[in-house]
């Protein structure tokens, strides 16, 4: 990447680049990883000149992983309303659906509980030439199933017991695996979950799950302690993103996402638009179509 010119997109690495969770990192039960200081109210303008020059990257980041044929698995975590969604839309909203894949598995069924637990995430796997994106992902085993009762102690034991294996056989097949924990304060996730309530474009959001969720905070503060204590791998570690201000934290992912995979700019010929062909006669005919009202 140092081969690049783009000075804004690294400024912004720089500051964004997080260490992964360690033993040290992880405090009592209930307290978030420790953040750096905030710094100042982020400006519209500038948030979105800064998203428009790392989305410009992403998509030389699509074109060298189209190229070579790379596999990038991106696994997102994090308490409710921690930004997961946000962050994900922005990452994808310029680049190619073909090649960048978003996978939010819904509860398993019968058949699905009767396999090996991560089973169904393997067939989602990136092949060559594509980047998924877990929203959510098999960590839902050390996290929501053992808070929500929807599996057993011994489950999520064993659970922790074999996934570093398993991500070290992911990279060992040529997968670049990303993994990132979203956290945001108790107060943020207060402010969040209210906003949802009376608006009815994020009602969507706010489930009777989510209401037994936020009334469990520590019990998810332990299962994050456990769950980063036995998966954060030297070949698979966990980053964590402080999302309290959320326009920061899209920022600082992206630009620490990038980071991690080691893509070039693809040259690519000049473009330039063919002549249209001529009329030769053609007039459009008048049709009974039906158009769509314009009322603004």
């Amino acid at each position: 990447m140092g081969k690049k010119k783009r000075s804004k997109k690294d400024k912004t690495r720089q500051s964004s680049e997080v260490a992964p969770a360690v033993d040290g990192d992880v405090t009592a039960a209930g307290d978030a990883p420790t953040a750096p200081e905030p710094g100042g109210k982020l400006k519209r303008k500038e948030y979105e000149a800064e998203l428009e020059v790392l989305q410009g990257e992403l998509v030389a980041m699509q074109e060298w992983v189209k190229a070579t044929g790379a596999k990038i698995c991106i696994v997102f975590e994090g308490r409710d309303t921690a930004g997961k969604g946000g962050t994900i839309k922005r990452i994808t909203e310029r680049v190619s659906p073909r090649t960048f894949r978003v996978t939010a598995l819904p509860a398993p069924t019968e058949r699905e509980k009767s396999q090996m637990y991560i089973q169904r995430y393997i067939s989602h796997f990136p092949a060559a030439g594509e980047v998924v994106i877990f929203d959510r992902s098999w960590y839902n085993r050390a996290g929501v199933e053992p808070v929500m009762g929807f599996c057993t102690p011994e489950q999520t034991e064993r659970f922790l017991d074999q996934v570093p294996a398993v991500e070290k056989a992911m990279v060992e097949s040529g997968i670049h695996l990303v993994k990132y924990w979203l956290e945001v304060s108790a107060e943020e996730q207060t402010r969040r979950l209210k906003s949802r309530i009376d608006d009815p474009r994020k009602i969507w959001k706010l489930s009777d799950m989510d209401l037994k969720s936020y009334s469990r905070w520590y019990d998810y503060s332990r299962a994050r302690d456990a769950m980063l204590a036995a998966s954060d791998t030297s070949w698979a570690p966990w980053f964590i993103a402080h999302t309290d201000d959320k326009k920061r934290g899209r920022l600082n992912i992206i630009s620490h996402l990038l980071s991690q995979i080691p893509y070039e700019k693809i040259d690519r010929p000049e473009i330039k638009l063919p002549r249209r062909q001529a009329a030769r006669g053609y007039v459009e005919p008048d049709l009974p179509l039906r158009h769509i009202p314009e009322p603004y």
